[in-house]
């Protein structure tokens, strides 16, 4: 018996990309797999490294302020249906499941009007205007945090959590510090700035850094072209620009972690119970969700939170002492939540249509 087809779709940052990988690799057996995104989003080297077939649609940016780009950006859009339109005739897949990101819009529109399935993710608190715009095409919605289904159709939409990557729950502590140089005898602080680094995080954390290394091993993951060649080889500090192969590997050493806001990246650290100081995107380079994912982790008990205007070397040293004193009970609010089967849940969904 012949596969059934399934084209996923979502782009524009790591975070529309990585829970689709999730899901691909649970259903690769079972399934025809394609992928529709941008001509040239991170989505595109994420996927063909893979080995999954990759079709790239023109796709406009979307923004909710007034900008001449959105005259432009309309006939992107405008030409980008008329892409996956072509696409999704031809490939004739049985469902479509968008990540969200602008890219999506057009695959999701396209789909709509071949009387395609169609089911959307929204991992922030808040939907992105992808999905906004998307979600009266959706025949199911699923949402990371229950505080989200407030915002779409109540026949439609169900809180599942986010689905995480099996290889990152996989990791060996022992390989970890290995690979690192590091070892047993102090806590290993990993940060992480997302995809692309983040600026200020960096610069707080190294000028703390002799502070940092009198208690913790550090693993920073600073983002492309961050790389600081004058702290080579400072004991008990590794930089990186980027890890692939060996991130689940340092995670499972990981003690504390200082990360981003991104929904994918916090709930990857709480399935994995590792207490995080979350300093998210302010509103200047965000619309502001994930003040509000770092606000709900928060209130749950997984997080501290660390505005990025408050961000200093000093202020990053206060809440990583708090974080630590508290690091035990944080741990243990983090094993009762039961965030561990949003994968499962969509693997099963999505199969009903095989």
């Amino acid at each position: 018996m012949s596969k059934k087809t399934i084209v996923f779709t979502g782009g524009g940052t790591a975070g529309h990309v990585t829970p689709n990988l999730a899901i691909i690799s649970e259903i690769r057996d079972d399934w025809d797999i394609k992928y529709i995104g941008s001509k040239k989003g991170i989505e595109k080297e994420l996927i063909e490294k893979i080995g999954v077939p990759y079709y790239g649609i023109s796709s406009g940016k979307l923004r909710r302020y007034i900008d001449f780009e959105n005259v432009k950006d309309i006939f992107r859009v405008l030409k980008g249906c008329l892409e996956a339109r072509r696409v999704l005739k031809k490939l004739k897949p049985d469902l479509v499941f968008s990540k969200g990101g602008f890219v999506s819009v057009p695959v999701i529109i396209a789909a709509s009007s071949l009387k395609i399935p169609i089911f959307i993710h929204e991992s922030d608190m808040t939907p992105g205007l992808a999905n906004k715009i998307s979600q009266r095409f959706a025949n199911k919605i699923f949402t990371s945090f229950e505080e989200t289904e407030k915002y779409f159709p109540k026949g439609k939409v169900k809180a599942i959590g986010s689905p995480i990557r099996k290889e990152i729950l996989e990791g060996s502590a022992d390989k970890g510090k290995r690979s690192l140089g590091f070892h047993s005898g102090r806590p290993i602080l990993t940060i992480m700035g997302g995809s692309l680094g983040a600026r200020k995080i960096n610069e707080a954390v190294r000028g703390s850094l002799k502070e940092l290394t009198v208690k913790y091993q550090i693993a920073h993951l600073c983002g492309k072209n961050n790389l600081d060649p004058s702290l080579e080889g400072v004991p008990g500090y590794k930089q990186f620009e980027y890890v692939h192969e060996e991130l689940s590997d340092i995670l499972a050493a990981t003690d504390l972690v200082i990360t981003r806001g991104g929904s994918n990246a916090i709930f990857e650290f709480l399935a994995l119970n590792i207490p995080m100081l979350i300093i998210p995107l302010g509103l200047q380079q965000s619309r502001g969700d994930q003040i509000l994912n770092a606000k709900a982790f928060a209130q749950k008990g997984f997080s501290f939170t660390l505005e990025e205007e408050q961000l200093t070397s000093e202020s990053l040293l206060k809440h990583l002492e708090e974080l630590d004193q508290k690091s035990a009970e944080i741990r243990q609010n983090m094993k009762r939540s039961q965030q561990g089967e949003a994968l499962q849940t969509l693997v099963t969904e999505i199969n009903k249509y095989r």
